[in-house]
């Protein structure tokens, strides 16, 4: 039966449509679309080997698809749906889009670092129209996780330890990918994940299991989460983890509760692949039918691929343990869902070839990505201003495992569907367009894994002898960071460094360009490399972005938004840790908290960055000593810009709540501005601080601010900030 609905879908009559759908349907359909498999692909799982997709399609028996990129095969699967099946229900197709499609932007991790929501805004925009016109209706991202260990490879996908950073994050790209209205068709639903606290997992592991605090997953890792709510995204994904021993999938409290209750979200709820059935193995569970009930009264809408619902949902209704109400609104929310992309109106919306082509060709898109990646890198060191590199230098040497991009997804990452190598720049293709005069010396060298031979070294070694400059291109490997990729050790991989010395004992000038996908230990590099420049993963215009801020045609103004340890024994390490009764002022002190050997700093803190310019903090000043509720304050301070070049640079404000009923963060992030200055020119900038920015959550649960004193802190970074005191009343 062919489903007649009214066009243009508004958001006012998303219920009564899917409800006009689902008074129509069979307890076996219902279920259906709460059934979603996978087609081309599997990430550890033999499952749906067997499985004849179009027959399942014909009976009704699954909702939407992950996992393919064949335009055609969706066609003709929609087809099926929307001509042999009984109820004619559009089939919803995802795949992840993480960090564009097609075109590759940086990896999330790095987008961040630009400290510009617009520019993030407009990564995922393109992402979504790329995306779309190839015919995917909805992306697993964006990724929300908070995560202060590096050792966790999905700290790529993220944007960083901040939690009021990670909300400006997600609100932005929720709207890059969704934008005003969802039923166009170069919009895409985007998934909020992974709910919850899944960048707390114990040692960094994937999949592990994380033990805190209620009031620290409020104040901490759900404030993104719930921004992404308030943003208007369409749906979640549950997490892999337990949190204190209740896995994810099957969180009455997180989902039903907070989720659906608190925050009112009409949306659906989507599984990790096969979470819900893999709460067997996290003991709570002792077969498929008790893991799919967990997982419905959790509110876990759609299971993604495990297929215990379409398997034990019937019987667990027909037994009495499952109201068929649960299965009603689990179906009506992607009912509601599929009308909102206007699915209904037009099935194949999504599938214009034409636009599909054209795509491709679009330059705009390009441009974008390359504008990004230029604004993601972050500075670490310049000592003696060996960069920019000037443009009439004779002999380069580029030396390194990255310099030429032999290896597939070099400068990718993870999660880079659609993108081929062929297309991406390399770091040698752009060097060579930006000074076609130059002589450049390449030198071969590392494997995939870093592993370097000694003649390699040796060669390396001879190359950079013949230069007037070296560039060395270290990092690690795409394929060594993302999902499944944890790491105990942050060092650069194989024997880089073993390469690194090798170059730097010639007494060349070198500048060390680095590759990766999280935050590496950089301590002996740091002390002996004159430059080092963090170009993170880029994407597909790697090599024209790095030789755009290699050259000057670019000035750095990336900041870090995940603090660099000095040693793996100091992670977690973040600018917003909690103070303690015995607080360590140096290193080696004594009956203090702190370290023998180390001190408890960063190597490169939070908020860290240079530029090839210098800029001064002068006159910080606030508006009155003290404000109460339904009031404001304002801080201003004065930046000015003392070097030579124009450029960029990210005020922040950081405040500390100096008494209150739970111990507070040193300082925490509560207001940035990005301001672009010309030489010798200054700006007054002012933020605006109300109760709202004061309040955390306290011992009993309860979201409030407290009257008494308070410290705000402005600077360049979390550690070098100049400081004034307010006070707040009730």
């Amino acid at each position: 039966m062919q489903i007649a609905v009214s066009q243009p879908t508004s958001v006012r009559n998303l219920d009564r449509k899917a409800d006009s759908v689902l008074q129509k349907m069979t307890l076996e359909e219902k279920i259906g679309q709460l059934n979603q498999l996978s087609i081309e692909f599997a990430t550890g799982s033999e499952g749906q080997k067997n499985l004849k997709l179009e027959d399942l399609v014909t009976q009704g028996k699954v909702g939407s698809f992950l996992n393919t990129q064949n335009m055609e095969y969706k066609i003709k699967l929609q087809k099926i749906a929307m001509t042999k099946s009984r109820m004619k229900i559009p089939l919803l197709f995802a795949l992840d889009v993480i960090h564009g499609y097609k075109v590759a932007f940086p990896i999330p991790l790095a987008q961040s670092c630009t400290w510009d929501l617009s520019a993030v805004e407009k990564a995922e925009r393109v992402a979504a129209e790329m995306a779309t016109a190839h015919g995917i209706h909805w992306t697993f991202a964006p990724m929300m996780d908070v995560g202060r260990d590096p050792r966790w490879g999905r700290v790529m996908e993220g944007a960083g330890e901040d939690t009021w950073l990670g909300a400006k994050i997600a609100a932005a790209r929720v709207k890059g990918f969704q934008g005003e209205d969802l039923s166009k068709n170069n919009t895409i639903l985007a998934c909020a994940k992974h709910f919850a606290a899944y960048g707390a997992t114990e040692s960094g592991r994937e999949y592990n299991t994380t033990e805190l605090s209620e009031r620290q997953l409020r104040e901490v890792y759900l404030p993104p989460f719930k921004a992404a709510a308030e943003a208007g995204i369409g749906t979640y994904m549950n997490a892999f983890n337990a949190i204190s021993g209740v896995p994810a999938s099957g969180h009455v409290h997180l989902v039903k509760n907070i989720l659906k209750g608190e925050w009112g979200f009409k949306g659906f709820v989507v599984s990790d692949w096969e979470s819900i059935s893999e709460m067997i193995n996290h003991g709570v569970a002792a077969d498929s039918m008790e893991a799919a009930y967990k997982g419905i009264i959790a509110g876990s809408d759609m299971d993604m691929v495990s297929q215990v619902y379409e398997k034990c949902l019937k019987k667990l209704v027909q037994q009495g343990k499952v109201k068929e109400d649960l299965i009603n609104d689990a179906c009506r929310r992607i009912l509601k869902m599929k009308f909102a992309l206007g699915l209904f109106d037009d099935p194949y919306r999504y599938f214009d070839v034409k636009r599909r082509e054209a795509s491709l060709k679009n330059p705009a898109y390009k441009e974008a990505a390359r504008d990004v990646a230029r604004k993601s890198m972050v500075l670490l060191k310049n000592d003696g201003n060996i960069l920019p590199l000037k443009k009439d230098v004779k002999n380069l040497a580029l030396i390194g495992p990255f310099a030429d991009g032999k290896f597939d997804r070099d400068y990718l990452s993870f999660w880079t569907f659609g993108t081929e190598q062929k297309d991406v720049v390399t770091l040698l293709q752009g060097v060579k367009s930006k000074v076609p005069q130059t002589n450049i010396l390449t030198a071969s060298v590392c494997g995939f894994m870093g592993d370097c031979k000694e003649n390699e070294i040796a060669n390396a070694v001879e190359t950079a002898k013949k230069a007037d400059v070296v560039v060395l291109a270290l990092g690690e490997n795409g394929e060594r960071n993302g999902e499944s990729r944890s790491r105990t050790s942050l060092d650069l991989p194989g024997n880089q460094k073993e390469l690194l010395k090798a170059v730097l004992a010639t007494g060349k000038p070198v500048v060390l360009v680095l590759f990766n996908g999280r935050p590496l230990t950089l301590e002996w590099e740091s002390k002996n490399v004159p430059a080092i420049l963090e170009a993170w993963q880029p994407g597909t215009e790697a090599g024209n972005a790095v030789a755009d801020v290699l050259f000057g045609d670019y000035n750095p103004s990336g900041k870090l938004t995940m603090s660099f340890p000095i040693n793996v024994g100091q992670i977690p390490v973040y600018y917003n840790q909690l103070p303690t009764g015995r607080p360590a002022t140096k290193t080696n002190e004594m009956w203090k908290s702190g370290y023998a050997d180390i001190s408890n700093n960063a190597l490169y803190p939070f908020g860290y960055g240079l530029s090839y310019t210098t800029f001064s903090y002068s006159d910080l000043s606030l508006s009155k000593t003290s404000f109460g509720s339904g009031e404001n304050i304002e801080a201003s301070v004065t930046v000015t810009n003392t070097g030579q070049r124009e450029g960029e640079e990210v005020v922040q404000l950081y405040i500390r709540d100096l008494v209150a009923d739970v111990s507070r963060p040193v300082k925490e992030l509560r207001g940035f501005e990005k301001i672009k200055l010309n030489p010798g020119e200054s700006k007054k900038v002012t933020f605006k601080l109300t109760e709202e920015d004061l309040k955390y959550w306290n011992a009993e649960l309860q979201y409030k601010a407290d009257a008494g004193d308070f410290k705000v802190m402005v600077g360049p970074n979390s550690m070098e900030l100049k400081e004034k005191t307010f006070s707040f009343r009730k």
